[in-house]
């Protein structure tokens, strides 16, 4: 199918689907421990100050 390259390019294929693979699982990891970052501030008091409501005009 490939012809004489078929083992060269079947490992770059393989080796870009789990760069992809492993880029994904690493934003969502990190995504989740921002989050739990971020709601450990939220109980201590800490805000962001996007989430201010009134702001002195």
């Amino acid at each position: 199918m490939f012809g004489h390259y078929a083992g060269f390019i079947l490992a770059s294929y393989g080796v870009t689907a789990a760069t992809i693979l492993l880029l994904v699982l690493w934003v969502i990891l990190e995504g989740r421990a921002q989050g739990k970052i971020l709601a450990e501030l939220n109980e201590r008091g800490i805000h962001r100050r996007s989430e201010r409501k009134n702001l002195a005009k």
